[in-house]
């Protein structure tokens, strides 16, 4: 954009909004041209939003300028999908953070789209009731991210995604209209669901900005169990089976030996670094069905070797043994000066293949690659570890990464379970998605930004105006 048409633009802004929530400066720009890849940009102006108003009044003039527009929530996310890679405006929604009623009768809350995930779950919980989307960056990841990227996390095996739990929501599209789309009621065939094609949009239909999600009852019991393999292929093959057994989990995690090896590095816990696979399982619900529950993936884990090396049987215990898992990323990221995390899914009988593939094409590249994630629903997180300023290393990363997604999609999985495509796996969805398919996801982004300033450049691959 030229200088001459970002001033007039922050000239226009600076009619409805205060000094303090536009930021020209490049050294306050700055943090808000990266989230948790190594993608980078920067966006020309940041704007900080605190109402629905002030989202409609940025879209209102991006769209008159054709200013490309950023939607950004925590910055955590894991595609790319928050970088401004065409500069432009950087909207920011953290200080939309307000719960705006929390109704058990109804069995709903409402949040603006800043309100970070993690809050909004102790806020629930104080009335005996349970929002089960947890993604791994809970603790920073907004409510607006997790419905546009549809972010999964542990318990989604027993409890499903994001996109299970969205009832209603507010947006914002290019031009400054407001949608409300859903509402407050469980069951709603009115009408085309559109509030579903924003869920997982990234970002590149409009802006998400306030949510109305469904509570459940919270459990009243919780048990977890940590169980060490000697091959990662047979904890594989146990969670396979306590699945077909007719037992769902409330999470069934995977880690690798690297992957505890760096865990424990990180944080001492006491665990089996000579065994090459752990497992997390838990249980929820009544204290009865939670006891047999656990026995019974016990009987499961031990048919294929599995040991178990601690149990819990409270909620306190059992959280404190979920921090095993919660400690992977950043115990990971000391591996290595950069790390390249993916999130492919693959039907859940063909996880052992995936494994399997996985380790091949780590040996034949010569990438270390390491591999934990939520196992039960086939949603892997094979991390690839290298030094982005080694070009030769970069390569071979290259390649490995492009046969993990060809061996997901040859086995009948997808490029991304939860992190989004974003920008660092657009290219290839070329491969993932057919040709008419792309054609009329293309109709349905122009329809809504039919001048391309939502986000641009990211979750669809780039066709020409004579392919679309």
């Amino acid at each position: 954009m030229a200088a001459r048409s970002i001033d007039g633009v922050i000239r226009r802004l600076r009619e409805r909004l205060r000094a303090d929530q536009i930021a020209t400066d490049p050294a306050d720009r700055l943090v808000y041209g990266y989230d948790a890849t190594w993608a980078e940009g920067l966006p020309e102006v940041v704007v900080h939003a605190e109402s629905t108003a002030d989202v409609a009044w940025v879209l209102r003039i991006a769209e008159e300028a054709r200013v490309p527009v950023v939607p950004r929530g925590g910055g955590t996310g894991l595609a790319g999908g928050a970088v401004p890679m065409e500069g432009g405006i950087c909207l920011n929604l953290a200080r939309m953070n307000r719960i705006l009623e929390i109704d058990p009768a109804d069995g709903i809350a409402v949040a603006q789209a800043g309100v970070v995930t993690h809050t909004l779950q102790k806020a629930v919980e104080a009335y005996g009731l349970f929002y089960p989307p947890d993604p791994a960056s809970l603790y920073m990841s907004t409510i607006g991210g997790n419905v546009a990227t549809n972010a999964g996390g542990p318990r989604c095996l027993k409890y499903g995604v994001t996109r299970d739990y969205v009832l209603g929501l507010e947006v914002v599209i290019p031009g400054g209209e407001v949608l409300r789309l859903g509402g407050r009621v469980m069951k709603d065939v009115s009408g085309y669901d559109l509030k579903q094609l924003f869920i997982g949009s990234e970002g590149t239909l409009g802006v998400i900005t306030e949510v109305i999600v469904r509570l459940l009852p919270r459990p009243p019991a919780l048990g977890a169990m940590a169980v060490a393999f000697d091959h990662l292929e047979s904890a594989c093959e146990a969670v396979v089976a306590i699945l077909s057994s007719g037992v769902l989990p409330l999470m069934a995690e995977l880690m690798d030996r690297a992957v505890m090896r760096a865990v424990e590095a990180f944080h001492p816990w006491g665990l089996p670094i000579e065994a090459e696979a752990l497992l997390l399982l838990a249980a929820d619900g009544e204290e009865e069905a939670v006891r047999a529950d656990m026995a019974r993936m016990a009987d499961q884990v031990q048919a294929f070797g599995g040991r178990v090396i601690r149990i819990a049987t409270d909620p306190k215990s059992a959280d404190e043994l979920w921090e095993i898992r919660r400690h992977a990323s950043p115990a990971i990221a000391r591996l290595a000066p950069y790390k390249f995390s993916e999130d492919i899914t693959v039907p859940r009988s063909r996880i052992p293949q995936m494994a399997r593939r996985i380790q091949q094409i780590a040996q034949e590249t010569g990438v270390p690659i390491v591999v934990y994630g939520h196992i039960g629903d086939g949603n892997l997180h094979p991390t690839l570890l290298c030094n982005r300023r080694d070009a030769t290393e970069m390569a071979r990363v290259a390649e490995a990464a492009a046969r993990i997604f060809n061996a997901a999609l040859e086995l009948g999985g997808v490029l991304s379970g939860e992190h989004g495509i974003g920008l660092l796996k657009r290219d290839f969805a070329l491969q993932a998605l057919p040709p008419l398919t792309l054609e009329k996801l293309w109709a349905i982004k122009l329809l809504f930004d039919p001048n391309n300033i939502m986000n641009p450049g990211k979750k669809l691959p780039l066709l020409t105006r004579t392919q679309i």
